[in-house]
């Protein structure tokens, strides 16, 4: 049996054609079902047992060169055959249509590098949360209403899809020790209407800082420097109290209107104010919830939604349009970075 699969080896190194009917016709005669080699496989139960194990090598080593040997024959007479197309090389190129980036891809990736400049790592986790990490370590209590079915798809009563990227920050705290400084970007789902102004997922950036002698004037000059990063030096902010359970004190973060530049128009409500994220100093019962001890640390949490960021980059005030797919919207981006 051994010479045969000698003999057998030869024949497949031999074999030459740019004929794929003949290649076909040599793939039937030794890898179909009543090939020669599938013979000999059939016949693997006649080998002794102390050379079973030669034999069954050199059986597998034949069957793979044999079907290398017919794959490069297909591709060496598909290439012959393509040679001889008649091609008239005065004929003008077509232009290749080139795709475009998503708009929250571009927005989301602008926002990573930004906060990367400052030391910010990237975390992600998954977008099934159990209570603990959605909930009930962020400080909620059980009877927030954002527990309430109408704000969260629950899967089961301590599973549901994430409400916010926060979730990951209690991750990060479990398992990471002080200084932390991450920001976790990603998709949440809250049980809304869609509208052009909701939807029932958007994506987020959520961000997190903890050391030693963090203050909230270093919250204050982080974020500060993402507005003019993100919108030009001459962004101003402002911080308005506000109320979260996972934070304390909490506040909301406006930046002068990019439209009208402060000055007053039908975005901003003629306020001159738009607002983009919501912050706060880490509440101390999170940092227990997480291990951490709140006596020897504090820190500052931030998060923003990525659609508020691209509404006012790209001026774009319906919602739905990020998830329509319309190439009439999505080719506008082709240029963007």
């Amino acid at each position: 049996m051994f010479d045969q699969i000698h003999t057998i080896l030869d024949e497949v190194n031999e074999f030459e054609s740019y004929d794929l009917k003949q290649i076909e016709a040599f793939r039937i005669s030794y890898l179909g079902k009543k090939g020669k080699i599938t013979s000999l496989f059939q016949s693997f139960r006649d080998v002794p047992v102390e050379h079973k194990k030669e034999f069954g090598q050199k059986l597998n080593m034949l069957k793979n060169t044999a079907a290398e040997k017919v794959n490069t024959l297909k591709q060496n007479a598909n290439k012959g055959k393509k040679s001889q197309n008649n091609i008239d090389y005065s004929l003008t190129p077509q232009p290749t249509n080139l795709g475009s980036r998503h708009p929250i891809s571009i927005i989301r990736e602008q926002i990573i590098g930004i906060f990367s400049q400052i030391g910010f790592s990237v975390s992600e986790g998954p977008e099934i949360e159990d209570d603990w990490h959605n909930f009930t370590a962020l400080n909620f209590p059980e009877e927030h209403p954002a527990r309430d079915m109408q704000d969260t798809f629950f899967i089961s009563e301590e599973i549901a899809l994430r409400t916010h990227t926060s979730s990951v920050q209690v991750r990060v705290m479990e398992g990471q020790k002080p200084p932390i400084r991450t920001i976790s970007p990603g998709r949440v789902y809250r049980n809304e209407a869609i509208s052009a102004r909701a939807h029932c997922f958007f994506h987020q950036v959520e961000g997190l800082y903890i050391d030693e002698g963090v203050s909230f004037a270093d919250m204050k000059q982080t974020l500060l420097f993402f507005t003019k990063a993100m919108f030009g030096e001459q962004t101003k902010i402002r911080l308005r109290p506000s109320y979260f359970p996972f934070t304390e004190p909490s506040a909301e973060l406006d930046v002068s209107c990019t439209i009208c530049k402060g000055k007053g128009c039908n975005v901003c409500k003629y306020s001159g104010w738009l607002e983009i994220m919501g912050c706060g100093m880490v509440d101390p019962n999170v940092l227990e919830n997480c291990n951490i001890d709140p006596k020897k640390y504090s820190g500052f949490a931030f998060g923003m939604g990525i659609e508020r960021i691209a509404q006012l980059i790209y001026e774009v005030n319906d919602l739905r349009l990020y998830s329509e797919n319309d190439l009439r919207f999505l080719r506008q981006f082709k240029s963007a970075n």
